[in-house]
């Protein structure tokens, strides 16, 4: 049976690709949201993001949202706006952590949700989260909030919350997800291939790359 209509936060990514799959399996409409923050990797993301859309081609797939909340006040000075000191290829993932981002997509999502009757949010966090933003306790705390804010039943699912990256991919089944795109310092609208990001996605298709192999010799 499908739902009716839900948010999705879509970055891009692998993760967020395979949730946008992931819910037009489910839901009778779908409805992707961007939030643009600014920084320095959104103008090739979106780019990816777009085509990725098109390429999926859905009747269920909704147009693309773009909701702009400017944060060079919130993250001044940070490497997510100057580019100085991104985290590289070998740096631990709690390097990317960008204060409160969950709290600020998330709550731009039900606001702009709850014009449209439409308070079910998606967002693509896997197992292994390491941020406090990422965990079942806050998303059912801020749901509750927002609940309270709008006046509206929000509701936050994570979907792929138990599920690490090789198993997100391989539920992905055949999306374009050669469109995904992730990187935190692209050279125009192509990935740097130096970043933490750029290794997360090496590391997330070698292992899905080696995984199918290993099947075929069974």
């Amino acid at each position: 049976m499908r739902h009716d209509k839900v948010l999705v936060l879509a970055s891009g990514g692998l993760d967020s690709a395979a949730l946008l799959g992931w819910a037009l399996k489910r839901y009778r409409k779908v409805q992707p949201v961007y939030c643009r923050f600014g920084l320095r990797w959104e103008r090739a993301e979106l780019h990816w993001l777009k085509r990725f859309l098109a390429a999926v081609g859905c009747p269920a797939l909704q147009p693309l949202a773009v909701l702009d909340l400017p944060a060079k006040t919130l993250y001044a000075g940070h490497w997510s706006l100057t580019g100085k000191g991104v985290p590289g290829y070998r740096s631990r993932n709690e390097a990317v952590y960008l204060p409160g981002r969950n709290a600020l997509l998330l709550s731009q999502a039900a606001v702009f949700g709850a014009q449209r009757r439409t308070t079910e949010i998606l967002v693509g966090t896997l197992a292994g989260n390491p941020f406090r933003d990422a965990t079942p306790i806050f998303f059912k705390s801020l749901a509750r909030s927002l609940t309270l804010a709008l006046g509206q039943p929000v509701i936050i699912r994570a979907p792929f919350q138990k599920m690490g990256k090789e198993a997100v991919l391989r539920a992905a089944g055949d999306l374009p997800l050669h469109l995904a795109f992730s990187c935190l310092n692209p050279r125009g609208i192509r990935p740097c291939g130096a970043c933490n990001k750029c290794a997360e996605r090496d590391q997330g298709t070698e292992a899905l790359a080696q995984k199918t192999r290993d099947l075929r010799e069974i």
